[in-house]
């Protein structure tokens, strides 16, 4: 299975719009762009592996494996970038202003499912992260 993310990129934080199999899944929030600098921006674009996780904190979510320079960056709930996330990607279902989003735990469910219902299969996961392309943008 491929997520993929398309972004837009802002000074107060990344949005993006994820998709699975070219179909709308959901949108995201992350840090902005800081040069991968640790626990303050988001992850490079690139393809990554993704893996089911397990912690106290946030149960089951997905672990963003072989990220240059980076460790530990999950996908899980939050709906605001810049208090909640260290370089993490929050699934939500509506975008409200860049890094701020709202019903994060109904749009990470509904990934989750995607994602466990492959993974149960046997299918590999990966995550494409690119800029937003302009055909999505409106035109005037």
């Amino acid at each position: 299975m491929e997520l993929l993310l398309e972004r837009t990129y802002h000074p107060t934080g990344t949005d993006g719009i994820l998709s699975i199999a070219e179909r709308f899944c959901c949108y995201t929030i992350e840090l902005p762009w800081r040069d991968n600098r640790r626990r303050i921006s988001c992850i490079p674009e690139g393809r990554y592996p993704i893996a089911l996780r397990f912690s106290k904190r946030h149960q089951y979510h997905l672990l963003v494996q072989t990220v240059p320079g980076r460790s530990l960056i999950l996908i899980h709930k939050a709906t605001n970038a810049l208090k909640e996330l260290k370089g993490c990607i929050a699934p939500v279902q509506e975008s409200l202003k860049p890094g701020i989003g709202r019903h994060s735990a109904h749009a990470f469910k509904a990934l989750m499912l995607a994602v466990q219902e492959a993974m149960d299969q046997g299918e590999p996961v990966t995550l494409t992260i690119t800029r937003l392309a302009n055909r999505y943008l409106a035109q005037p």
